[in-house]
């Protein structure tokens, strides 16, 4: 499917902001997060990591799935998709998530602060 693959970081913006924005400015590396998607349908298998840390998610497009943030905070959210963009509201940002010539393109957009955070990835 359209988004499964392996993925290395390539360039992000305003992670640091983004970080400080949400409270997580211990969780700052400098080693490049590869992140792991597996989609069967509107099923997937959301991994993210570096070393010594990994972070999953699985959900389903079109359902209210039981999500954790990268604390490791439980909690329920809808998961949609709209023109191949997955969309999700977690507790302190929005996520939206696209492939963009054969890039993982994902932004971030915080509730509070407003702070977009954009990382893209290259496939591996």
């Amino acid at each position: 499917m359209a988004f499964t693959g392996k993925y290395e970081l390539e360039s992000q913006e305003n992670y640091e902001e983004f970080l400080e924005a949400t409270g997580l400015s211990n969780a700052k590396t400098d080693h490049k997060v590869l992140t792991e998607v597996v989609q069967n349908g509107n099923d997937f298998s959301w991994t993210q990591s570096i070393p010594n840390w990994s972070w999953s998610n699985k959900f389903t497009v079109g359902q209210e799935c039981e999500l954790e943030t990268m604390t490791g905070a439980k909690f329920t959210a809808p998961v949609n998709m709209e023109d191949g963009k997955l969309s999700i509201q977690f507790p302190d940002y929005h996520l939206t998530a696209y492939i963009e010539d054969s890039k993982l393109v994902m932004t971030c957009v915080t509730r509070e602060k407003g702070v977009t955070f954009t990382r893209t990835s290259k496939r591996i």
